[in-house]
């Protein structure tokens, strides 16, 4: 059976390319052209991805991309945004959506992300379930943060991204080798996505994500784990 993958958007234009390109690749495609209609999809056709715009009519992206997750679904979201704005992708990131796109994207990047997204690192073989990080708790198995009173939910790409900094704990990680293992994006070294994951991962995980202890920058390299 052919990978499912649901398209909201509600320029017509946008959608046809995506699902003529999909389409060649040999994806099965399901379109929605508004919030509520790719809800609607998303529960009750449980697609394998959802390539999810911010800006729709009836529902945005980011509230429909919340009410998915709060229903218990866990298939990949890469929102599609025309807004490049930092606040705008983290707060897609924090109501669960795996990744984000830029509109105007490029074909061969959003195919390599969408495969990134289907597939599994082998980062964090070797680590226990449950990691103590400060005072949150964090369940490599069902992706969740417990962090005080709060209880988070992460992306895929955060926690391919907290495995291999905790596998490497203590030493540096390049940016573009955490664009290479779990994305597959090194021919995409001006990319802000690991940057904008980072933020995300920071305000889940760190006491005080402006002033982190954990997940601390490396400058001029990447990241590194400080247990």
């Amino acid at each position: 059976m052919s990978t499912r993958i649901l398209i909201a958007d509600d320029e017509a234009d946008i959608v046809a390319g995506l699902r003529d390109n999909l389409e060649f690749e040999n994806y099965q495609v399901l379109v929605a052209e508004d919030g509520e209609a790719a809800l609607a999809a998303a529960l009750s056709e449980s697609p394998d991805l959802i390539l999810l715009d911010i800006m729709m009519p009836k529902l945005d992206g980011l509230e429909a991309c919340r009410r998915i997750r709060q229903a218990g679904h866990t298939m990949p979201i890469l929102m599609l945004t025309a807004k490049s704005q930092e606040i705008d992708i983290v707060r897609g990131l924090e109501v669960g959506a795996d990744d984000y796109i830029t509109k105007p994207f490029s074909v061969r990047e959003l195919l390599a992300r969408i495969k990134a997204a289907l597939r599994r690192t082998d980062a964090g073989k070797g680590l226990s379930r449950i990691l103590t990080i400060g005072a949150a708790t964090v369940d490599l198995v069902k992706g969740k943060v417990e962090n005080g009173d709060a209880v988070h939910n992460l992306g895929h790409f955060e926690l391919e991204i907290l495995k291999l900094l905790v596998e490497k704990a203590e030493k540096p990680v390049e940016r573009n080798r955490l664009l290479d293992v779990i994305w597959g994006l090194e021919g995409f070294p001006a990319t802000r996505t690991v940057d904008n994951h980072i933020v995300s991962l920071r305000r889940k995980i760190e006491p005080d994500p402006k002033q982190p202890r954990h997940i601390v920058t490396v400058h001029s390299i990447g990241y590194k784990f400080v247990p």
